[in-house]
């Protein structure tokens, strides 16, 4: 066996036990017997599994001897199954430290997306971001016209965020749950600014960052641009594996989690309450910074929306959790509004970070937040009436004219994370364009090169009619008598 470690982070944290347990694995797996060869099968399986990120990268796979117990066949067959695996690129041993998951070499970035121009008409899947109804942006700009003239007599230089939005917004945590004060509370440009402020205060290049698999690409791409070393953590169709993540800050020890626990994006998974207490006393015992995005927190379609993430005591707690959210996804990507809650000292030390780049938020944004946070009783409900409508279009089109893809049905957020059933995403999405409509492969959501690539993030954030016309083209561009390429060798993949 190979004793070199393609795997830096492993070598400096030494043993670990991010492992993937024989029995589970064997769950996961076809049962050998009846297969020919059964070993060809099996390594067939576990590389889907990783493709799909049901198996995470850089995690041991079980010894050869438990898991030849757990499949009922010979150690001969597991012994067989691993040389191929090891083979193909997607396990490495090394002497003395066992078997680990991986990709082939060579799975390299292939390319940037086509972006759309002011010329383009096609439909715009790739963007999981609603419209404004015109009416309420125009009562909104009314209501708030007297006081924004009031405001054009001061400096206008707001750091920490206009002092009343900063009141609502922590008397909306307050009333979900988590008691909060204004003091806990930082107005960003919106969600993401509030992660990159976070990152830039919190973290140093090289700095280990606990991230799931799939997961948000933009925050994926500032841990990147800040040259963090990112540990993933899978999230399937069924959730998340609490096991691997108690590993993950136990062994790893983050610096910082990124976790998307409601309506989860792209896979539309929301956590239960249990593991969210299992997750806050893994992080409290590593002394592990959260940040968990709430970006979709209000999006609840089929539940109740959920209470706060950090309202979750537990005994031992730290307080470092910090809750990001914004009103891109509930309201307008336009009206540039988001924030964070965290310990006050910590918003102290953000908003002078912040002045270094921002001297402040909009004014006009923050009342026109102010005033639509004021009528969100009115507003939500046929929000999401909208998107539940807009919901079911989307899945009877997609059962009507491609039957073979499958997807769980998620009970909030805005896309479905569909199943493709094929390694053909990227390919599709360029194929797809050319035929009028704009989306983007699952690897755009991956934190590794070539994972996700049988899999399309597909928004419902359209009228029916838009969505219905969108699965017509795409159903067009899959019957146009040409194949479709593999693309598990070369992803797609946007920087």
């Amino acid at each position: 066996m190979a004793d070199t470690n393609p795997f830096p982070l492993v070598g400096r944290v030494g043993r670990t036990d991010r492992t993937l347990g024989s029995r589970k694995l064997a769950a996961m797996l076809p049962d050998p017997a009846g297969t020919r060869p059964a070993y060809r099968h099996l390594a067939q399986a576990i590389s889907a599994l990783i493709l799909d990120g049901r198996i995470a990268l850089h995690v041991k796979l079980p010894a050869e001897r438990e898991l030849a117990a757990a499949l009922n066949t010979s150690r001969t067959t597991i012994t067989a199954m691993y040389d191929l695996l090891r083979e193909s690129g997607y396990a490495h041993s090394r002497q003395g430290s066992g078997t680990w998951t991986t990709l082939p070499e060579g799975r390299t970035p292939s390319g940037i997306t086509r972006l759309l121009g002011p010329e383009d008409t096609a439909i715009d899947l790739a963007r999981a971001a609603p419209g404004l109804p015109e009416q309420t942006l125009i009562d909104a700009l009314v209501q708030v016209t007297p006081r924004l003239a009031e405001h054009a007599h001061t400096p206008g230089y707001h750091p920490y965020g206009l002092p009343e939005l900063r009141a609502a917004i922590a008397e909306r945590f307050t009333q979900r749950g988590l008691l909060t004060v204004p003091e806990q509370i930082l107005v960003t440009s919106g969600a993401q600014h509030a992660l990159t402020l976070v990152i830039g205060l919190l973290c140093r290049p090289g700095d280990r960052v606990m991230v799931e698999n799939p997961s948000y690409p933009n925050a994926l791409e500032a841990m990147r641009r800040a040259r963090l070393r990112t540990v993933s953590v899978p999230v399937t169709d069924t959730g998340w594996d609490i096991e691997i993540i108690e590993s993950t800050f136990r062994q790893v020890v983050p610096q910082l989690a990124y976790l998307i626990p409601d309506f989860h994006n792209p896979t539309g998974c929301l956590m239960p309450e249990h593991e969210r207490v299992r997750i806050l006393s893994a992080a409290a015992r590593s002394g592990t910074w959260l940040v968990v995005d709430e970006t979709l927190a209000d999006l609840a379609l089929d539940v109740p929306a959920p209470p706060p993430f950090a309202s979750h005591t537990t005994p031992g707690g730290t307080g470092q959790v910090i809750t990001i959210g914004s009103m891109s996804k509930t309201h307008w990507g336009g009206l540039r509004i988001g924030w964070l809650r965290a310990p006050a000292r910590l918003v102290t030390e953000l908003a002078g970070q912040r002045v270094a780049t921002d001297m402040g938020g909009s004014v006009l944004d923050q009342l026109l937040a102010l005033a639509l946070l004021a009528r969100a009783g009115e507003l939500m409900p046929p929000r999401l009436e909208q998107m539940r409508q807009q919901r079911a279009a989307l899945a009877a089109a997609l059962a009507e004219h491609i039957p073979r893809w499958t997807w769980q049905l998620p009970p909030g957020g805005l896309s479905l994370w569909v199943d493709l059933g094929e390694p053909v995403a990227s390919a599709l999405a360029e194929r797809a364009l050319d035929n009028g409509v704009r989306i983007e492969s699952g690897a755009y959501f991956a934190t590794d090169p070539g994972i996700f690539e049988q899999r399309l993030r597909i928004p419902y954030t359209t009228p029916p009619e838009t969505l219905r016309e969108a699965v017509h083209r795409m159903a067009a561009a899959l019957a146009d008598g040409r194949s479709l390429p593999s693309t598990t060798r070369r992803p797609h993949w946007v920087a």
